[in-house]
């Protein structure tokens, strides 16, 4: 039987594969469980500094897997009308609150839930090849995974809007024009290119990307006096780490830092 998730570790970098590529890579309860429990376990572990998500075969993640879906809905199992909050939220959740960098190395097409994955990681790197579709209402589904959230603060409120009634893919080079990733590479090198610039975080001040990660996502959501007070807080932080330590000597010394994430 298939392992749906692989896991693959390198000098700090954990590189996390969707496994499904037959189905191009689409959810199942297995997947997303399989997921959630491994993306869980990278933000607990210390050895590992950054996080590279990606999909077997020719797409990255077509969303939520529709034949499991309706077999469960013609089954009357309640599972599908729970897999929101049971799944999607709380993976967007500890991706977006996980204390290191995420990268979404987005190897094809990023569809449904799939792509609001793509959108809630911190860097997104798509190959030339790769495609952004909002499909939610090509099966009378709302919006979920974070998207509502995530995309209009990637590419703003109304190409976002556009995106979700329309239902029309966005190519790549699309896609960077908007700000909806940061970097395009030829097709079959985005994984590569995502685990190079991983490997260079990885060796970064991590507890300062932690900071950073916590100090957007709340201005994201507040106004400018709450900002102001996390920032204040996170910096305070920041600047009793041995990482800032490191940093401000190194760059007296003038020679490269080396960070411990502490």
């Amino acid at each position: 039987m298939t392992d749906v998730l692989l896991s693959e570790d390198n000098n700090g970098v954990r590189l996390l594969t969707l496994n499904r590529p037959d189905s191009f890579n689409a959810l199942t309860v297995e997947l997303k469980e399989r997921l959630l429990e491994a993306l869980r376990q990278a933000a607990a572990d210390d050895s590992v500094r950054a996080v590279v998500i990606t999909g077997a075969g020719k797409a990255f993640c077509a969303g939520q897997d529709l034949k499991e879906h309706v077999a469960m809905l013609e089954a009357n199992d309640p599972t599908p009308l729970k897999t929101v909050e049971e799944h999607y939220n709380p993976l967007i959740k500890t991706v977006t609150s996980m204390p290191k960098p995420v990268i979404a190395a987005v190897n094809g097409t990023a569809a449904g839930a799939g792509a609001s994955l793509a959108f809630a990681c911190d860097l997104r790197i798509a190959s030339d090849n790769a495609k952004f579709l909002m499909a939610f209402a090509n099966v009378a589904l709302s919006a979920d995974s974070g998207a509502s959230w995530t995309l209009p603060r990637l590419i703003g409120y109304g190409r976002a809007m556009e995106m979700m009634l329309l239902a029309e893919p966005v190519d790549a080079q699309e896609a960077l024009r908007i700000g909806m990733v940061n970097r395009v590479v030829p097709a079959g090198q985005a994984v590569e290119a995502a685990s190079e610039l991983a490997s260079r975080m990885a060796v970064g001040p991590t507890s300062a990307y932690a900071r950073i990660k916590e100090t957007m996502l709340a201005a994201a959501a507040e106004g400018l006096a709450e900002a102001l007070a996390v920032e204040a807080g996170a910096q305070a932080e920041a600047g009793q780490t041995t990482d800032h330590r490191e940093a401000v000597q190194a760059f007296v010394e003038k020679r490269t830092p080396r960070f411990t994430g502490h």
